[in-house]
């Protein structure tokens, strides 16, 4: 947030609000972002991951920020709001992604009974 703001800070916003736009003020093209998303992760990741399908498109950190909420046990409404998605479409699309919780829920059911 730091870079973020100090980007913005020096160069403005477009008339649109976008913090990044074209010398002309333009939207920047999704060929232009995917160039600089495939050399940024060279410099972010190993080699070994920059390799992998390791963060290939920059969507792919939504799906893994939902995913690791979810995993965290953020309450579905909640994580499918800061997603921008409809519970229903989160949950469809996301439910494969939790993983391992079976035996907390189990507990969790079971607490609930002896309550």
């Amino acid at each position: 947030m730091t870079i973020l703001r100090d980007h913005i800070h020096r160069y403005g916003v477009g008339n649109d609000g976008r913090p990044f736009r074209t010398r002309m003020g333009g939207v920047i093209s999704g060929s232009a972002y995917a160039m600089v998303w495939k050399e940024a992760r060279t410099y972010a990741l190993t080699p070994d991951q920059a390799a992998s399908p390791l963060a290939a498109r920059p969507y792919d950190l939504r799906h893994a920020a939902v995913s690791l909420g979810l995993n965290a046990r953020v309450h579905a409404p909640e994580a499918a709001e800061r997603a921008g998605h409809g519970v229903d479409v989160m949950l469809r699309v996301y439910a494969k992604c939790i993983d391992g919780q079976r035996e907390a829920a189990n507990q969790r059911i079971m607490d609930a009974l002896a309550g």
